[in-house]
């Protein structure tokens, strides 16, 4: 891939009005995203803002004068595993070893507030399971993730996602352990350089840490929490999920035990997982038929989708109100594809609108 297209395609994965999903589609139809920024120029009815092209190569030249490298859907060395998610980010930003990307994953994730046994919990599951070659991922919050980083670095390798841009420290506390990571492992962002790591941009960080693993193991995690929203990504994906059990008495694990009742794996050691963890995402191919994006350009512009993303979220939150509804009755109302109202549901979810509940159900935020 040429540098120009490369910084083409940052421009249009940072084009507001344009989710992963239009990406590909984008990319599919014109061949190039050099092309198809052209073909959205000359579309000036689409509800689409496409940034500065100078401001996307500052950023773009910038993470390589980090020591950094930009990872492309469908380049080496972009993880099939997260590629295998109908929304999987179309442009990382990486420092450290990028093939850690494609490594054997398991995540360790849990509460922020943990216990400090959940924390050695978290530590001796991390170093065992790295010292048997597995890369241990998390996103590098307080608590169990780092204590999961922590004792990963110990005998291998840690991917740590960021829910903010590769250059902010999250939390701060963590700023020398983030170093060590990008000596030691590797830090991934899909988020733009200088972004803060706020609440909305969670959900997103947590799609990646369930995408990139083969399975997620959840030490503690409140009832509500951004923990089980991972579990839930990932054992929607055919991920494998594990829990460490807890005591009763403890909220910060009723939503872990609440997951051992739905059937996780129960967790004690490392042992508990390599006995059970797969080659390949249970009931889905490891290797999906890529995306097309070797198509002729065409000559006109982009029209409309069918289905803009707008309509598709308009169309869910007219269904879904103050009180909890099931996701089954969503999807037989909504007269969607069920891919298409799943994704549109993650959308919503992600941008603060719904909530899900346990139950597989949904409801609107704030009711």
């Amino acid at each position: 891939m040429t540098p120009a297209e490369s910084v083409a395609r940052l421009r249009l994965a940072r084009a507001e009005g344009i989710g992963p999903q239009t990406f590909y589609r984008l990319l599919a139809r014109h061949g190039t995203a050099e092309a198809a920024l052209r073909a959205l120029a000359e579309a000036p009815d689409l509800r689409v803002t496409v940034g500065d092209a100078a401001a996307a190569a500052r950023e773009h030249d910038r993470v390589l004068s980090m020591g950094g490298v930009w990872v492309h859907h469908g380049s080496d060395p972009y993880p099939p595993l997260l590629a295998l998610l109908d929304d999987a980010p179309p442009v990382l930003a990486v420092i450290g070893d990028p093939t850690l990307l494609t490594a054997r994953q398991v995540a360790i994730v849990g509460a922020r507030n943990a216990s400090a046994g959940g924390r050695r919990i978290a530590e001796d599951l991390a170093e065992a399971l790295a010292e048997q070659e597995v890369t241990i991922t998390s996103g590098l919050a307080r608590g169990v993730d780092a204590a999961a980083h922590e004792g990963a670095l110990r005998r291998g390798a840690t991917v740590a996602v960021l829910p903010g841009g590769l250059d902010v420290a999250y939390p701060p506390e963590n700023r020398d352990l983030q170093d060590r990571i990008a000596e030691g492992g590797a830090l991934v962002a899909e988020a733009p350089l200088g972004t803060a790591p706020l609440a909305r941009h969670f959900p997103k960080r947590n799609r990646i840490v369930a995408g990139l693993s083969l399975g997620v193991v959840v030490v503690e995690a409140a009832l509500r929490s951004g923990t089980l929203i991972t579990a839930r990504l990932a054992a929607e994906a055919g991920r494998e999920i594990y829990a460490v059990p807890g005591s009763p008495l403890d909220p910060r694990c009723q939503g872990s035990n609440d997951l051992l009742r739905q059937g996780a794996h129960l967790c004690e050691n490392a042992a508990d997982v390599l006995d059970t963890l797969p080659a390949t995402p249970h009931a889905l191919p490891l290797f999906r038929a890529p995306r097309e994006t070797s198509r002729t350009p065409a000559r006109a512009p982009v029209p409309a989708p069918a289905s803009e993303p707008g309509e598709a979220a308009t169309t869910l939150l007219d269904l879904i109100g103050p009180t909890p509804l099931p996701v089954d009755e969503v999807l037989r109302r909504c007269h969607l594809s069920p891919s298409e109202a799943r994704a549109t549901l993650l959308d919503l979810e992600l941008e603060g609108l719904i909530q899900s509940l346990p139950g597989n159900r949904v409801v609107r935020s704030g009711a």
